[in-house]
């Protein structure tokens, strides 16, 4: 039988489809709208003074989806609602995705954002008595910075100091009996009524009204902090011309001067 013109083109265009849409999209896809959830403050923040001052000029047209939370973020990448987020670092996302079955990422990192001790009830950590109640992140890796917090100052000891994912359970000793209390990471700035101190991440302290240089007790070292933020797509997508785009653009000096005016030493560029 003979195939016809169109049936002779239309295998071939056929399995063209099919291999670019295993690629991650057509070059149309690459060329439109770069689509990235955010947490507001700072991601969100950082990415609008892009739009506004940086993008035109390399060609982005950026749209920006803020979340509240540290799981739709990626729920929505994998279900292609979004093209790449911003919020999480390396920790977080290879955790994430390991329980959730989602192959992420780092296209480049871009900053620090260092865990506060918070308290609306002392002033220093010398009052902290016995039986105190304490709040931290219940995520397997900003729950084991905040452990790793705790121990640096001295409320409790960890069974292997240099290991990272640690829980509750890598405990060894809790000399003063606080109660840890593990909540989801953006309930912890309303927790702060009804504990003794709550161990918060940087971007719901600023989103919460609390100034971390000013109102934190204790904020986490900057220095050899593996928990840089960075920019995150599916596995396979970080050599998109639009993802590479922005991410030369998060780590330009201009970006670099916004991040330490606007935040004061809250966010510390690593770039």
């Amino acid at each position: 039988m003979k195939l016809s013109f169109l049936s002779y083109w239309a295998l071939p265009l056929l399995i063209l489809s099919l291999l670019l849409a295993a690629c991650g999209g057509s070059s149309a896809q690459s060329n439109g709208p770069l689509k990235v959830g955010a947490s507001v403050t700072p991601h969100a923040e950082i990415l609008k003074y892009i739009k506004d001052n940086l993008a035109a000029k390399e060609g982005l047209d950026l749209q920006i989806v803020e979340f509240s939370d540290y799981v739709q973020p990626n729920l929505a990448l994998k279900d292609g609602q979004l093209d790449a987020n911003f919020f999480q670092h390396v920790p977080y996302m290879e955790d994430f995705g390991k329980k959730r079955g989602i192959e992420m990422t780092a296209v480049t990192k871009v900053f620090i954002s260092p865990l506060g001790i918070y308290s609306k009830k002392i002033k220093s950590l010398n009052e902290v008595g016995n039986g105190a109640v304490v709040a931290i992140p219940n995520d397997v890796t900003n729950g084991g910075r905040a452990l790793h917090l705790l121990a640096d100052n001295g409320f409790i000891t960890l069974k292997d100091p240099q290991k990272l994912d640690v829980t509750v359970r890598d405990i060894a000793t809790n000399p003063k009996n606080i109660q840890i209390k593990e909540l989801e990471a953006a309930q912890l700035p309303r927790s702060l009524d009804d504990t003794t101190f709550s161990i918060i991440n940087m971007n719901f302290a600023l989103s919460s009204g609390m100034k971390p240089n000013k109102d934190a007790l204790v904020l986490e070292k900057a220095a050899n902090n593996p928990y840089a933020n960075v920019l995150t797509v599916l596995k396979g997508h970080e050599n998109d011309p639009r993802v590479q785009k922005l991410a030369k653009l998060l780590t330009t000096p201009e970006v670099k001067k916004f991040i330490e005016e606007k935040y004061q030493g809250a966010v510390l560029p690593v770039f």
